[in-house]
């Protein structure tokens, strides 16, 4: 065993005791609380579901100044941080690892989850701040020093958000780029796809914030709409199998198995990491990219990104589970993963890359894969590139910490190239599981003002406003608000 190898070894160790216990803790926070805003908002996720598209979709010809982020460059953006390997790789370790009841569960948690995310998202506009670079800047390190007055702890969590993001997600993002591309072509050629990414990973997060968002607002519908379209005609050709589809979810997600046998907590917990992972809701992150939009009411990007969870998990990870599941019901009947040795051998892009070559690409299915994970991987590099900006000059606004920032984050993309899958993933979820108890126990203290926020739009829609203006007054407070004068005060 070499010194790289017993050094990985030691670290999956330590951190799989951490990882176990800390998503105990962060399935009461993420799901509890969930369920918590959801009565609180009445299901506004759902409920408002339509006004949620209204939004969303109507602002693609948005205009924004020089120096602003407008709100539909701002969901994109969100989008591409939502949209990465985890709704190809991801959802394939939650079908393998959890069974294909996780998929069930993933919708469940999803639907739970975006109330969450419509409460973090309004908070984060509502206590955002405008910085000396003239764009809007939030999130959970600005949430907590505005609306908790906790200076200290907002420095904390500024910090965890750079290492989950910066780090540990563009790793995981990295590594099953890499993976992708070892696939294909090779895994001899691990060092030069290492190298590849790296250079890629250089020209996008040295090009600043403005650029990201340039970049999102035709990158993330492109690539999604592409990935969309190969997933829909492997369900078309094979349309026949789609009912058998369903009733395997549904009886994996019921079955006296899952039950009986202590299946259940191990569908239930990959469900809802790799729902999370996927749809990031709850965890922290889309605040940092949704409060840099210009908008007129918060609650508009809390709609916006409520219904995005929505559309990553129920529309765009269904689509990967639906040829997984087509392609294992013929290939692997039973699921019995762990004799077949999926869990070790075949799991995440080789799994998805067999399912395409046996359903519809064939032998082209493992160089068509590695294009799209490569996409995805960069539109959510691009996303969590965004997120630590943001957290960095809210600590310091020094160039040359930006500098080591950007430099640390692209020598990350490399060592995580050439680190193994399962570390990388371990790694990414004990983090992602620190960031959703910490965000969520944060929100519960901030909700007040989301519900605030959220009666006062639909107060002026009932009164026929077609895009309702906010006025704090009608928050509990106004104490820590910088961005939103009284209407009175606005020209």
């Amino acid at each position: 065993m070499s010194f790289f190898e017993a050094i990985n070894d030691a670290i999956a160790s330590v951190n799989s005791v951490v990882n176990t216990y800390a998503w105990y803790l962060a399935f009461v926070f993420l799901i509890g609380l969930g369920l918590y805003f959801t009565v609180r908002t009445k299901g506004v996720q759902l409920n408002r579901l339509g006004e949620a598209c209204r939004v969303a979709f109507t602002g693609i010809k948005e205009k924004k100044g020089k120096q602003t982020i407008s709100s539909f460059q701002a969901f994109c953006t969100s989008m591409g941080a939502r949209i990465g390997v985890g709704n190809i790789a991801g959802v394939a370790a939650a079908v393998v690892m959890g069974g294909p009841g996780a998929v069930f569960w993933m919708w469940i948690f999803a639907c739970i989850g975006a109330a969450t995310s419509f409460i973090e998202c309004t908070v984060g506009q509502i206590f955002k701040e405008k910085k000396g670079d003239g764009y809007f800047h939030g999130g959970p390190a600005y949430y907590v020093k505005n609306g908790l007055g906790k200076p200290k702890f907002a420095i904390f969590m500024a910090l965890l958000v750079i290492v989950t993001y910066g780090l540990m997600f563009v790793g995981v993002q990295a590594n099953q780029a890499s993976n992708a591309l070892q696939t294909a072509f090779g895994s001899e050629f691990a060092i030069v796809f290492a190298v590849i990414l790296t250079v890629l990973a250089a020209l996008i997060v040295f090009g600043g914030i403005k650029r990201v968002a340039r970049v999102s607002t035709w990158l993330v519908p492109t690539m999604a709409i592409l990935w969309m379209l190969l997933a829909l005609a492997v369900i078309l050709v094979n349309f026949t199998q789609v009912p058998a589809v369903i009733e395997t979810i549904f009886s994996y997600a019921f079955g006296v198995q899952q039950f009986v046998g202590g299946g259940m907590g191990m569908m239930l917990l990959w469900g809802l990491k790799r729902g999370v992972f996927s749809n990031e809701a709850g965890i922290g992150s889309i605040p940092n990219v949704s409060s840099s939009a210009d908008v007129k009411h918060p609650v508009k990007q809390g709609l916006m990104q409520s219904v995005g969870v929505l559309i990553d998990t129920i529309v765009v990870c269904s689509a990967t589970a639906f040829v997984i599941i087509i392609y294992t019901n013929q290939a692997y009947p039973g699921y019995n993963f762990a004799e077949l040795g999926l869990a070790g051998t075949l799991n995440g892009v080789p799994l998805v890359a067999e399912a395409l070559e046996a359903t519809m690409l064939g032998a082209a299915a493992p160089y068509v894969l590695s294009v799209f994970m490569l996409v995805f991987a960069f539109s959510s590099l691009i996303s969590y590139y965004s997120m630590s900006e943001t957290n960095l000059k809210f600590i310091t606004e020094k160039k040359g910490a930006l500098v080591v920032l950007r430099i640390v984050i692209v020598a990350m993309v490399f060592f995580a190239s050439m680190m193994s899958m399962g570390l990388a993933w371990d790694l990414a979820d004990t983090f992602q599981a620190f960031m959703g108890i910490f965000n969520t126990a944060i929100i519960l203290f901030l909700g007040k003002y989301a519900f605030a926020a959220l009666k006062d739009y639909f107060d002026q829609r009932g009164e026929g406003v077609e895009e309702p203006v906010f006025d704090p007054s009608c928050l509990p407070s106004q104490n820590g608000i910088t961005c939103w004068p009284p209407k009175d005060d606005k020209q």
